[in-house]
């Protein structure tokens, strides 16, 4: 049985973002749910009832776009995106209502999670890079938290960013503001080349996103 693989370079979330067909609606909406998943690290769960209302495109005057995550426990935090996330959900909305979900399936119903399950693992398979790995949606999620974490992003940061409360990281979903996070994703945007050490040489790292 393939093992999870621990995390994605940004070449490999990059082929998967590419693999849908951008020509057609689903497409476009496969391309927008992979690329918010990488960049926002959110759970199955959070993506998967995310709505035109919890987005904030197109603010101006040099304001990052935002996404509010509705997490465990009843927890929200916002995420800004990058510049091409944002324009591929702005696309997804256009005209909808406040509460219309932003992911709709090919039956145009809400994705499930073992819609987006199936949707990454079919993207995955694409990717020649990653013929028999396992990839979940969780992957992507430690992908992002290993490419903030080799960019120098504070550990604090980061757990904040993934909506993992911890006792000593309670003050810090307080602190952290949205111009951090911002220049921390700016980081780790796809068109910048990745980090290159191996991620599965690095116990410490591995250990950390275990817990996530």
């Amino acid at each position: 049985m393939p093992q999870p693989i621990g995390c994605l370079s940004r070449k490999d979330v990059d082929a998967m973002v590419a693999a849908p067909d951008r020509k057609t609606l689903r497409g476009r909406t496969e391309r927008a749910l992979l690329m918010f998943l990488y960049n926002t690290g959110a759970r199955v769960s959070e993506a998967a009832q995310l709505t035109a209302g919890d987005l904030q495109i197109g603010r101006g005057n040099g304001r990052h776009a935002l996404a509010t995550l509705h997490g465990k426990g009843g927890k929200t935090r916002l995420c800004p995106l990058l510049p091409h996330t944002e324009r591929m959900l702005a696309d997804l909305v256009r005209g909808s209502s406040a509460e219309d979900p932003v992911f709709l399936s090919r039956h145009r119903k809400p994705y499930t999670r073992f819609g987006i399950y199936r949707l990454v693992e079919r993207c995955a398979a694409q990717v020649p890079s990653l013929a028999g790995a396992k990839v979940t949606p969780h992957t992507l999620r430690h992908s992002i938290a290993c490419h903030l974490l080799h960019s120098k992003v504070d550990i604090n940061t980061v757990r904040a960013w993934l909506g993992h409360a911890h006792i000593d990281t309670t003050n810090v979903y307080a602190e952290i503001d949205v111009n951090m996070k911002a220049r921390a994703i700016a980081l780790c945007d796809l068109v910048e080349p990745g980090p290159s050490q191996p991620w599965r040489e690095n116990k410490g790292l591995m250990a950390f996103l275990r817990s996530l």
